[in-house]
């Protein structure tokens, strides 16, 4: 007769470690999410100049080690931090709710997601002049060509037969972290909305609208 196989010692400790393991990797999540809490709050308060390590920790409630382990250096968290909103951008224009989400008619989608980019840059517009600026292509990386990309796609549907990779360049334009900080910063103390209006007027021109989009404005 065929014995029933009794869980050994060795089999109990299989399950106990995953077990701990699966405990460390949520500890970790919610350190990270912590970290990068708290860095987030720093830069709000007092600007990317004050994220440092030592700062962050603190507020976090972890220890700096965990922080240099997990992100290397200050702009490993700067980078993060970008990360993070960044996800966040692309899941809400690539499948929120409309107009920024699919389901709009294209030139809807064209200006909700400009508009939406305008905030998001501002937002954090220290780190990504940081990231932005870097080197001499340092712009033109992942999320450019992911935005690139997606405004192309909706103005080939807008207005079909135009160069829409050329339009979806100048479009984004406007919306480079240093002409934002030079605009909004300097002595020009150009507004959000100002910038949102301007890119309404480039967009009315790139759909041939003549004005304001009329969808938009609806």
């Amino acid at each position: 007769m065929t014995q029933s196989r009794r869980p050994s010692t060795r089999d109990g400790a299989g399950d106990r470690s995953i077990d701990q393991r699966g405990d460390e990797r949520a500890d970790a999540a919610r350190n990270r999410a912590k970290i990068l809490a708290a860095a987030e709050e720093i830069v709000a308060a007092r600007g990317v100049e004050a994220l440092a390590m030592a700062d962050v920790a603190a507020a976090a409630g972890v220890g700096v080690g965990t922080l240099y382990r997990r992100f290397g250096d200050r702009s490993g968290l700067a980078h993060a931090l970008i990360d993070r909103r960044e996800r966040e951008f692309q899941a809400a224009y690539l499948n929120g709710p409309p107009p920024l989400g699919p389901g709009a008619p294209a030139a809807e989608r064209i200006r909700a997601f400009l508009h939406a980019l305008a905030s998001r840059t501002v937002d954090q517009l220290d780190l990504l002049l940081v990231a932005e600026t870097a080197g001499p292509f340092a712009r033109f990386g992942g999320a450019y060509h992911a935005y690139h990309r997606h405004l192309a796609i909706l103005v080939a549907e807008a207005r079909p037969g135009r160069d829409a990779s050329y339009l979806a360049d100048a479009l984004l334009a406007p919306l480079a972290a240093n002409l934002l900080a030079y605009r909004i910063g300097g002595e020009q103390g150009l507004t959000l909305d100002a910038v949102r209006a301007g890119l309404d007027d480039l967009l009315a021109g790139v759909t041939g609208s003549g004005g304001r989009l009329a969808d938009g404005e609806r």
